[in-house]
């Protein structure tokens, strides 16, 4: 950390007392000290132990009921193409090549080009009848426990504006991403893990801040697991352990930053910088044995790796980012994200883009989505699949699609959902919504309305607003 400034004048205790950059230093060292005889397995005893809104309770109430106690978000970085999954739109085929012209849809701007017929069949599957491509055999079998949103539309068609309107709500302000929020309005289940986390998370287009915290406390900021580039089996949780001091060295540390975090604390009664330090500080502590835990697939079935399709090389890295999100589901956090890699921005070759990038995901998903009603947590899981647009019923490049904000698809299960259920419509070729339109606002209200959390209530004070 780079200090702007030289502070003079002070005391040494001073000096570490108001220094972010000297309990970071020594708070690091201290990680990695055993919970016996420090911590107990929990927050230390001498210091408070900061839930949602800086309250010193683990688990804030909603402002009403909820029908889920946690969201898993299944993101499909780059943008999948409705009309080809979700979107059963016969005369694209029919009018494939022809060139499109505004009159033909009262006016409105469009994509230009020629109409690109899709070559997947669609069937409609479950008692609901929810039309889904062929692209999806495993997935179309849980067609009725899925509620299918048509007609999404968000503002931006770069996929960097994309993304954080999906992550956060704005594009040209920073802001809190909706996992940090929730983390915020309702805490965690489980002291020894994070609230938020995000498993594979890109780092283009927003990077850090589409699981930002922005101007929320520092502990609402999701914990990332390795990033989209990289295979989640070599992934971890950095920074967490330091291995170069004894366990004795470590807890006389950890000793002092409690020491100097109480006094800091009596004198200023409350400095949010610091809190959010020692408490980031403290869950690394517990996180040290309940995250490698959970990393480790060693106690699942073979049955449970096959149900994943773990093991095989088309599906073992999504599977294995399914798997996980399960396990750290089950422990109780609150708000967690799957990624894919970018590899959803079909630009060129379209058709066999989607081949492979379905293949890879379509078992890992109905896998987890089987897994997750075996074992009860379904019911009070609300999952979300979708990205940051959809593609354009025109060609480019001859045998690709565009960037499509206009009108996209995501579908929701599980959570208090609707299964077997298919809201909002787009026009005859899928370029604009005709019936029950959802901004992408929208869809961030009803998430916080299934938690129980009323998006015109969940408001914190900052800058004088």
């Amino acid at each position: 950390m780079r200090c702007r400034q030289f502070l003079t004048g002070l005391s040494r205790r001073t000096m570490l007392q108001n220094s972010a950059c000297g309990f970071g230093q020594l708070a690091l060292a201290g990680l990695a000290a055993d919970s016996s005889g420090v911590f107990a397995g929990s927050a230390p005893s001498d210091l408070p132990s900061y839930g949602a809104s800086g309250q010193t309770a683990s688990v804030p109430l909603p402002h009403f009921a909820a029908r889920a106690k946690r969201v898993l978000f299944l993101f499909m970085w780059g943008g999948p193409s409705h009309v080809d999954l979700f979107d059963y739109k016969p005369r694209l085929n029919e009018f494939a090549g022809r060139e499109v012209t505004p009159e033909a849809f009262g006016g409105k701007q469009a994509p230009g080009g020629k109409i690109l017929g899709s070559p997947f069949q669609f069937r409609q599957h479950g008692e609901g009848g929810v039309w889904i491509s062929e692209l999806f055999p495993e997935l179309s079998r849980h067609a009725d426990r899925m509620c299918v949103v048509r007609s999404l539309h968000t503002d931006g068609s770069a996929h960097g504006e994309a993304l954080l309107n999906l992550h956060t709500g704005k594009a040209s302000l920073v802001r809190p991403s909706v996992g940090a929020w929730i983390s915020y309005g309702l805490g965690n289940e489980n002291d020894n893990l994070p609230a938020f986390i995000t498993i594979s998370p890109p780092r283009g287009h927003g990077g850090v801040q589409n699981y930002g915290n922005a101007f929320l406390p520092a502990r609402h900021q999701a914990t990332a697991i390795g990033s989209a580039e990289i295979p989640v089996s070599k992934a971890g949780v950095t920074n967490i352990v330091n291995p170069k001091l004894d366990r004795a060295t470590q807890q006389k540390q950890l000793q002092l930053i409690q020491h100097l975090n109480r006094e800091h604390l009596q004198q200023s009664q409350s400095d949010q910088g610091i809190e959010g330090l020692i408490a980031g500080y403290e869950l690394a502590f517990r996180m040290q044995s309940a995250v490698p835990q959970i990393m480790s697939l060693n106690d699942e079935t073979q049955s449970t790796l096959d149900l994943y399709g773990i093991g095989q090389d088309r599906t073992d890295n999504f599977g294995r980012q399914c798997l996980l999100a399960r396990r750290f589901a089950e422990k109780g956090v609150r708000y967690l994200q799957v990624s894919t890699d970018y590899t959803w921005d079909h630009h060129t070759k379209n058709n066999d883009g989607l081949r492979k990038e379905c293949s890879q995901v379509d078992r890992p998903i109905a896998g987890l989505l089987t897994d997750l009603a075996q074992r009860g947590l379904l019911d009070d899981t609300l999952v979300i699949w979708g990205a940051e647009f959809g593609r354009t019923p025109t060609a480019e490049n001859n045998d690709g699609r565009n960037h499509h904000p206009q009108a996209f698809t995501m579908w929701m299960a599980g959570g208090g959902v609707k299964g077997g259920y298919t809201y909002g419509s787009t026009d005859d070729f899928g370029f604009f919504p005709s019936e029950n339109p959802v901004h992408m606002h929208d869809l961030h209200a009803t998430l916080l309305h299934a938690l129980g959390l009323d998006h015109l209530r969940l408001t914190y004070r900052h800058a004088g607003r």
